[in-house]
C-alpha cells in the first residue's frame, strides 16, 4: 500500500544484513542501498571490499560505516573531486596532505580495521616506514600487501615481517626506498607463509634478497622479478629453495641459461613461465624447462631474440599439458617451431603470435589439425599468414570463441568466411586493418556466429551491407568498433538501432558518411549505450551529440571534438569533463588511427547514470 513500509517496520537489522550478504552482484547491492537511508546504512555494514582514492579526510569514518571490511584498496591515482563552492586551502602543503594518505591516516586504519586481510597502497607516496610500522603492529591478520609506488623504507618492511606472520602476498613494484636489508628481514619473518612476491624497479634489491627468499620462503608459489640488478646467483638460490614455485615471471637482462637450467631441474611444479626481453640465454634454457617442468601450462616469450625453433621443439615435446602460448617479437622463431606445438600440444586453448614475420601458413595448418580445443587465437603483424591458415584453423578448431587479427594483410574474405561457416561458438571477432576483408566475410560471420564483440576498424572494403548483416544476425552484440570505415553510412546505423538493443559501446571515429540522422536511428532503441566515440565524423554536428547525450540514460563516455558540444549539452553532461592533451592526440596519430592533418582538441564527457 502506498505510504506504508511493510519491510522496515517488520524486519530487524540483522535479518536485512543477512539478506544483503547473499547479493553477490555489486550493481544489485548498489541499487538496494539507494532504497532508503536505513538500507544504505545496513548495506555498508556487509561490504567486505572497498576501493577509494587516497585521502585521510574520511578515514576516521570508515570503521563505523564499513564494519565488515576485510579488503581495502587505496589508490592515489584516483582523482578526488572538489565540490563546487568549496575552496582549496591557501596553504598548498596542507591541501596536498588533505588529499594524500599519510602515516597518521595509515595508523588510524590499523586501529579501525585490526582484522584487515588485504591492503593495497597504490602510489601512496606520502606514506613512510613509520606509518607502515604502526599499521603492521595493529593488523597482525594481514594476508596481502601491495606497496606499489610507495616510498617506504627497510624499517617498515621489517615490521611487516615481524608482526604480520600470516602474510601470503607481497607486491614491491617501484618501491625505491627499499634495500636488501628490509627484504631480508621480511623473508626471515614471514618466510613460512609467503606465497607470492613481486619485485620491480627496486634499484637497491640485489641477489642478497633473492638468496634470503630461497633460504626462508619454502612455500613460495609465485615470483615476479623485473630488475637489472638480479643475476644468476639470486635466481639459482630461489630455484633451489622454492621447489613449490608454480608461477615465474622474469625481466632480468643479466640472467642466463644457467639460471633457467636450475629452474628446470628444481621447480618441477612450474605451471606458468613468462620471459621478457631476454638477450643472454638461448635454446638451452628452454631445453631445461622442457625436460623438467612437465606441468607447464602457460608460456610467454617476449622479445627473446636468441630463441629459435629448437627451443619451442623442446617445449612441445616435453610440456604436453601446455594450454597457453604467446610468442611476441621473437624474430628467430619461425614456422617450424609452431608446427612442433601443433603436433604435440593437443590441450592448447590460446595461441598468440605477435610480430612473427617468419611464421607462415604451414604452422597454423598443424595447429588446426592438432589443437581441437583452441578457444582463442591472436595474430598481430604476421605478414606471412594468409587465408589457407585461417581455413585450417576454422575447420579444425571449431570451439574457437575469440579471434583477434591485426594488420595481417594476406588474410581476406576466404579465411573469414571459413570461420563463419565452421566456428559457430565465436563471440569475439577483431579484424583490424585487414584490407582484404569485405562485406561478404561479415555476412558469413552473421549467418554462422552470434557475436557479442566486433572490431573491423580500418577494413576499408567493409560498408553498409556487411554491418547490416551483423546487425540482423547478431542481436546480442554489445561492443562494436567500425572506425575508419569510409563507406559506412546511416543505413548501417539504422539497422544497428533496430536490431542490437543490447549495444553498450560503439566507436564511429573517422566514419565521414555517418550523419546526425544515423545517430538518431542508432540511439532510438539502444538505451543501454554507455560509450560512444565519434571523433572526426564530418557529418555529425552538435545536434547529433546532443541526441546521444539526451537519448541514452546509461551513457558514461562520449568522445567528440570540443567545438561540437553546445553549452546546453555541457550542462546536461554534468561536471565531469576531461580534455585529451595534444600529446595523446599525437600518439594516436602515430599509431595510424588518425589521418586528418592538424589534430584538434577533443573532449571526453563522462556521465553518471
Amino acid at each position: 500500500m502506498r505510504g506504508h513500509d511493510w519491510i522496515n517496520n517488520s524486519l530487524p537489522d540483522e535479518l536485512i544484513v543477512e539478506i544483503f550478504s547473499h547479493l553477490h552482484t555489486k550493481s544489485i547491492r548498489d541499487a538496494c542501498s539507494l532504497v532508503c537511508r536505513r538500507w544504505f546504512r545496513l548495506e555498508r555494514r556487509t561490504r567486505a571490499t572497498l576501493r577509494i582514492g587516497a585521502t585521510h579526510l574520511f578515514l576516521d569514518l570508515l570503521p563505523t560505516r564499513f564494519s565488515s571490511l576485510r579488503n581495502l584498496y587505496i589508490d592515489e591515482r584516483l582523482s578526488i573531486p572538489i565540490q563546487h563552492g568549496r575552496k582549496r586551502p591557501a596553504d598548498k602543503d596542507s591541501y596536498f596532505e588533505s588529499t594524500c594518505l599519510t602515516d597518521t591516516g595509515l595508523s588510524s586504519l590499523g586501529e579501525g580495521f585490526p582484522k584487515l586481510h588485504i591492503l593495497g597502497l597504490i602510489w601512496c607516496s606520502n606514506v613512510s616506514s613509520d606509518g607502515l610500522t604502526s599499521f603492521a603492529r595493529k593488523c597482525s591478520s594481514l594476508k596481502a600487501l601491495d606497496l606499489q609506488g610507495c616510498y617506504v623504507g627497510d624499517q617498515g618492511l621489517a615490521a611487516v615481517g615481524q608482526f604480520c606472520k600470516h602474510l601470503e602476498n607481497l607486491n614491491l613494484r617501484f618501491c625505491e626506498g627499499l634495500t636488501d636489508s628490509g627484504l631480508v628481514d621480511l623473508a626471515v619473518g614471514v618466510g613460512k607463509s609467503l606465497k607470492s612476491l613481486g619485485v620491480a624497479a627496486c634499484a637497491k634489491i640485489t641477489d642478497i634478497s633473492m638468496e634470503a627468499v630461497g633460504s626462508n620462503c619454502c612455500s613460495l608459489e609465485t615470483l615476479s622479478l623485473d630488475s637489472e640488478f638480479i643475476h644468476n646467483k639470486g635466481l639459482l638460490a630461489v630455484a633451489q629453495g622454492c621447489s613449490a614455485l608454480k608461477v615465474l615471471k622474469l625481466q632480468c637482462i643479466n640472467i642466463t641459461d644457467d639460471a633457467l637450467k636450475a629452474v628446470g631441474t628444481s621447480c618441477l611444479s612450474l605451471e606458468l613461465l613468462a620471459l621478457y626481453s631476454f638477450q643472454r640465454f638461448t635454446d638451452k634454457g628452454l631445453h631445461a624447462i622442457g625436460n623438467g617442468c612437465k606441468k607447464l601450462k602457460n608460456l610467454t616469450l617476449i622479445d627473446c631474440y636468441f630463441l629459435s625453433d629448437k627451443g619451442l621443439e623442446a617445449i612441445a615435446t616435453g610440456c604436453k599439458e601446455l594450454t597457453h602460448l604467446e610468442v611476441n617479437g621473437c624474430h628467430n622463431i619461425g614456422t617450424l617451431g609452431i608446427e612442433y606445438i601443433g603436433r604435440s600440444c593437443q590441450n592448447l586453448t590460446e595461441l598468440a603470435l605477435l610480430y612473427c614475420h617468419r611464421i607462415g601458413d604451414v604452422s597454423l595448418l598443424e595447429v588446426g589439425q592438432g589443437c581441437k580445443f583452441l578457444h582463442a587465437l591472436h595474430l598481430v603483424d604476421c605478414s606471412s599468414i594468409g587465408d589457407d591458415a585461417m581455413c585450417s584453423i576454422a575447420s579444425g578448431c571449431r570451439n574457437l570463441k575469440k579471434l583477434h587479427i591485426r594488420r595481417c594483410y594476406k588474410i581476406g574474405n576466404k579465411g573469414i568466411i571459413a570461420v563463419g561457416k565452421h566456428c559457430t561458438s565465436l563471440t569475439d571477432l577483431s579484424i583490424r586493418f585487414c584490407d582484404r576483408v569485405g562485406d561478404g566475410a561479415l555476412t558469413a560471420i552473421a549467418e554462422g556466429c552470434s557475436l557479442r564483440s566486433l572490431n573491423v576498424s580500418g577494413c576499408h572494403q567493409i560498408g553498409d551491407a556487411g554491418v547490416i548483416s551483423i546487425a540482423r544476425g547478431c542481436p546480442q552484440l554489445s561492443h562494436l568498433d567500425v572506425s575508419v570505415l569510409q563507406n559506412l553510412g546511416d543505413m548501417a546505423m539504422a539497422a544497428l538501432g533496430e536490431n542490437c538493443t543490447l549495444l553498450k559501446e560503439i566507436v564511429l571515429s573517422h566514419c565521414r558518411q555517418i550523419t546526425d540522422v544515423g545517430l538518431t536511428h542508432l540511439v532510438k532503441s539502444c538505451t543501454m549505450l554507455e560509450s560512444c566515440q565519434m571523433v572526426y565524423c564530418s557529418g555529425i554536428t552538435s545536434a547529433g551529440v546532443a541526441t546521444v547525450v539526451s537519448s541514452c540514460p546509461n551513457i558514461k563516455k562520449v568522445l567528440v571534438e570540443k567545438w561540437k558540444v553546445s553549452q546546453r549539452t555541457k550542462r546536461r553532461a554534468g561536471s565531469i569533463i576531461a580534455y585529451l592533451s595534444n600529446a595523446i592526440i599525437t600518439g594516436i596519430i602515430i599509431t595510424g588511427l588518425l589521418f586528418r592533418r592538424g589534430a584538434t582538441e577533443e573532449a571526453v564527457f563522462q556521465f553518471s547514470p
